[in-house]
């Protein structure tokens, strides 16, 4: 192939990196939910004729993304192609065709050229609420966790299905928001393949068969090559975290092959009564953004950097829930999966992986009190996202208060108060909860809230890291467990319903990162910006790291 032919395809391959973006800004501007225009719990994606992610918006959470790759083929195999129009939009929220539990809607577009497919654009994103039990682990099976919807024609040739509709808002608490981010995604699909087409005009494309090719076999070569430089073998690892009304084994033992990674969860615990259980396709998606995260890191996401990797799971295991299991907060165990990940990597790739982090972000579901509507007071569901510290890396300390690897950005106070009846109190970094290492693990923050209403509300507690805090690496210590209570009272378990009454306070600290390397080789230079900035303690500076003129000095 030419250079000037190579040239022209990366340069069309960009255009299409630039309208996935483009199509993510749309959604999150037009959305009505906080957590989708303000914390980009989304995603975006632009697919050739057989279903093959091309490209996908940063902007947007692992959870996402990599189970919109696959979801979009089989809503591809589901609908026949010769009998798709302009205009027609497909939908579902299944847990195990779109991104794991029923708050999410995926929807897909095919883009016409001439007359004739040429390709689909994709989006979802999170729904405040779909009615049952909602966003909470309480769910018995998936019919108490809300509104189940197959894959189905949404929009056909421009029209939007209004029963389809109605039946979505009088099945929730927040039918107006839903109704804004149903239109919010269909505005997304739209402006995609509008987008997409423009392009193909501008490059005189009659179809996307050669780009595609080329995108897909260029990034699954260079995922090949990347494999290659990691040893090739098998790698175990195991974590145990908080669970639910028992604690959680997950296991994984990774085979790395010149022609591929397959990661298996055999030896995990079994399904859980609580909806805390996990299907396959999310443990597959935030699993291999994990391994992409080190394996190749800078070449694009698409479906030629995804093929390289496969995941495995027996169907009795807590990270591949079989219907109709409970699975409304399945990102709890879910985003655990890159520790467990980075736990077998470390063996192979020890100078590139971090500590373990907070890892699953701490969502909390509010709620006014059922008795509240008939009182006339104002009915609201509300998440909020909220994160800890990520892990201590090799040669740089751990973020504080980020979203890894979710990607949702933490839910604003300002924005908070002005959607529901609820005030933040103070929202501040945990002072000594990154772990302590050579590289210092990233803060958890300390949050607290109340009733600006002077009415209950109740909050869904399902939260990780309270009893197994994030480990530190290398001889780094753990970062600082997560914990919840009201007022004074005791520290809560950080799973179930819980009532705030009015008048009190429930404050919510997120778990720190874990350390990286031995505490007393940390330069004393940085111990000290540590303790001038309040991120440490006086007595943690000295303890961990040694009096001062003791520690390492460069």
């Amino acid at each position: 192939m030419s250079n000037l032919k190579v040239t022209r395809l990366q340069v069309m391959w960009n255009r299409l990196l630039a309208v996935v973006e483009e199509q993510a800004q749309t959604l999150m501007r037009t959305a009505f939910s906080p957590i989708v225009r303000e914390c980009g719990d989304i995603s975006a994606g632009i697919f050739d004729l057989q279903g093959r992610m091309l490209a996908q918006a940063v902007t947007g959470t692992p959870g996402h993304i990599n189970t919109m790759a696959e979801a979009v083929k089989t809503l591809r195999g589901r609908f026949s192609m010769q009998e798709m129009q302009p205009g027609d939009i497909y939908m579902t929220n299944d847990p195990w065709i779109a991104s794991g539990h029923l708050n999410d809607f995926l929807l897909m577009m095919p883009a016409f050229r001439d007359g004739r497919v040429i390709g689909f654009t994709s989006c979802t994103s999170h729904l405040a609420d779909l009615g049952g039990q909602g966003m909470g682990p309480e769910g018995s099976d998936i019919f108490d966790e809300g509104l189940l919807i197959p894959p189905c024609k949404l929009v056909e040739r421009g029209e939007v299905n209004s029963l389809l509709l109605e039946i979505i808002k009088a099945n929730s608490r927040e039918p107006i928001a839903n109704e804004g981010d149903i239109y919010a995604l269909i505005t997304c699909c739209e402006f995609g393949a509008r987008r997409l087409v423009e392009m193909m005009q501008d490059f005189g494309l009659s179809d996307l068969d050669g780009l595609a090719e080329h995108i897909v076999e260029t990034s699954r070569r260079g995922t090949l090559a990347a494999i290659a430089d990691v040893p090739a073998g098998i790698y175990d690892s195991k974590m145990t975290v908080d669970g639910y009304d028992a604690e959680i084994d997950l296991c994984a033992r990774l085979t790395v092959k010149p022609d591929g990674i397959l990661l298996d969860f055999a030896g995990t615990s079994g399904h859980s009564s609580k909806g805390i259980n996990v299907p396959l396709n999310y443990s597959t998606a935030y699993s291999v953004f994990a391994l992409r995260c080190l394996i190749g890191p800078d070449i694009p996401n698409n479906a030629g950097s995804l093929a390289p990797f496969s995941v495995i799971a027996p169907e009795s295991c807590i990270l591949n829930a079989q219907p109709p299991a409970p699975v409304a907060m399945r990102h709890m165990l879910g985003q655990l999966t890159p520790d467990l990940v980075f736990g077998c990597l470390c063996q192979a790739m020890p100078d590139m992986v971090p500590a373990e982090g907070a890892s699953c972000m701490y969502d909390l579901p509010l709620r006014s009190a059922p008795e509240v509507a008939q009182r006339g007071g104002e009915v609201f569901a509300l998440e909020l996202a909220h994160n800890g510290g990520t892990g201590a890396r090799p040669e740089s300390d751990g973020l504080s208060a980020t979203a890894f690897p979710s990607g949702v950005w933490g839910s604003q106070v300002e924005i908070t108060e002005s959607v529901a009846p609820v005030l933040i109190k103070q929202r501040e970094l945990r002072c000594d909860s990154g772990g302590a290492g050579r590289q210092r693990g990233g803060l958890g923050q300390r949050i607290e809230i109340t009733s600006a209403n002077n009415r209950d509300f109740l909050v869904f507690l399902s939260v990780e890291r309270i009893k197994h805090p994030a480990c530190g690496r290398d001889g780094g210590l753990p970062g600082a467990p997560g914990r919840i209570h009201i007022d004074k009272g005791p520290d809560l378990s950080g799973k179930g319903e819980v009532r705030v009454i009015a008048g009190q306070t429930m404050v919510f600290e997120t778990p720190g990162g874990g350390g990286f390397g031995d505490p007393r080789q940390r330069p004393r230079h940085l111990v000290d910006r540590d303790l001038k900035e309040g991120l440490i303690s006086a007595g943690a500076a000295d303890s961990l790291h040694g009096p001062a003129g003791e520690g390492a000095d460069s």
